[in-house]
């Protein structure tokens, strides 16, 4: 199962990333974020993400947020609709007919953190279909479960405090979602 762990803000939390098998990273680089990382930031991090061979998502909620920044990344996260090539779209509501993207990140939280219910249509979606918004040790197996999605999107259940993850809480999510993975196989 894909894994992206977001809000990362330091070199050494992409390492950790990378040393338990998460499949990307996200940086944010909306200015509405506790966790924003500047232009200048956020290019260095992908490439030491690029370095590493993990794929990046640089996370905003509008394309002009990540004019700056946008070229340093394999993929672009956004809360808006935008007609790009490599666009993982956010959002809590389905997506229209027309909006193809490479990714479709269900997310009721827009980056809050906060669980919610996801509805059923979620399941029915074509594609990389990845789960986001309040994802935890303690419902990530539910959540997998019931939804059987390509991907789970982590980040606040993960941190000490707003962009400051913990290289344990990583290792205690992947190995859950590890876990709940090959018991759903069985």
């Amino acid at each position: 199962m894909f894994i992206k762990v977001c809000g990362l803000t330091t070199e050494q939390q992409i390492d950790w990333a990378c040393d338990l098998g998460y499949d990307a990273i996200g940086v944010v680089v909306t200015p509405r974020s506790k966790r924003c990382c500047s232009p200048e930031r956020a290019r260095a991090l992908a490439e030491h993400a690029r370095r590493k061979g993990i794929l990046s998502f640089a996370v905003a909620y509008e394309v002009d947020e990540v004019d700056d920044s946008a070229s340093a990344f394999d993929v672009i996260q956004l809360y808006e609709w935008a007609p790009l090539a490599n666009l993982a779209y956010a959002s809590a509501t389905r997506p229209q007919a027309n909006q193809h993207a490479a990714y479709f990140f269900y997310d009721a939280s827009v980056g809050s953190g906060v669980y919610a219910e996801i509805p059923d249509w979620v399941r029915t979606l074509p594609g990389r279909v990845v789960i986001a918004g309040g994802l935890s040790v303690g419902n990530v197996e539910s959540v997998i479960n019931r939804y059987q999605p390509y991907g789970l999107d982590v980040s606040s259940s993960l941190e000490l405090a707003p962009g400051i993850k913990s290289e344990a809480l990583m290792a205690e999510f992947k190995a859950e979602v590890v876990r709940a993975t090959n018991a759903g196989r069985a």
